[in-house]
């Protein structure tokens, strides 16, 4: 089985959290059971998260040598020009060495499906913002926000739309829908 969730801002990628005080986890979303994250979203990003209860498929969607590409939407401080969208193409090299090649646009504005965020982002009436598309074919710790800010544009907001052919779609923050997977052990609407 595969699960699609809407993972809302600053909710952990796990079920439980031993910090003090608690943070919000996948626990309080009542997703199926004994499913579990297939890869990574940070506590400060939102958007598409999918579970899975079949360790072969999760190594297929985790694994960089799959090149499974995850697009995410970026609201960045600042204007994208076009020579920035260019580094961002061909690649920015990083603390821990240059990233692969990445498809990257600049979008006219938020979408307008886009929920608004809680906690609201910070608003400087003086320093512009911009939307942009990008589109990253591995899965370092916190990439895209150390690939914005290596060409001068920190990411503000961070939103991952797409995981390979896997769409977030119309779900709304918090909400999931399942998938059934070839050779699923839990069929969708069968006793558990």
């Amino acid at each position: 089985m595969l699960v699609l969730f809407n993972k809302p801002f600053s909710v952990l990628c796990q079920f439980t959290d031993r910090s003090t005080p608690p943070r919000r986890t996948l626990a309080e979303f009542r997703l199926p059971p004994n499913v579990y994250p297939a890869g990574r979203l940070d506590h400060d990003s939102e958007g598409l998260l999918l579970l899975t209860d079949d360790g072969a498929l999760a190594r297929r969607i985790t694994d960089p040598r799959h090149k499974q590409p995850k697009t995410y939407l970026a609201q960045v401080e600042g204007t994208p020009t076009d020579a920035i969208l260019q580094r961002l193409r061909e690649g920015v090299t990083l603390n821990d060495g240059p990233t692969r090649p990445a498809e990257a646009r600049m979008l006219a504005r938020a979408p307008e499906w886009l929920w608004p965020r809680d906690p609201p982002v910070r608003f400087r009436k003086t320093v512009p913002d911009a939307w942009i598309e990008l589109t990253i074919r591995e899965g370092r710790n916190r990439q895209v926000r150390r690939m914005t800010a290596a060409v001068g544009l920190p990411t503000l907001r961070l939103l991952r739309i797409r995981v390979g052919d896997h769409r977030l779609g119309d779900l709304a923050p918090g909400a999931h829908r399942i998938i059934d997977t070839p050779g699923s052990r839990h069929p969708r609407g069968a006793p558990r």
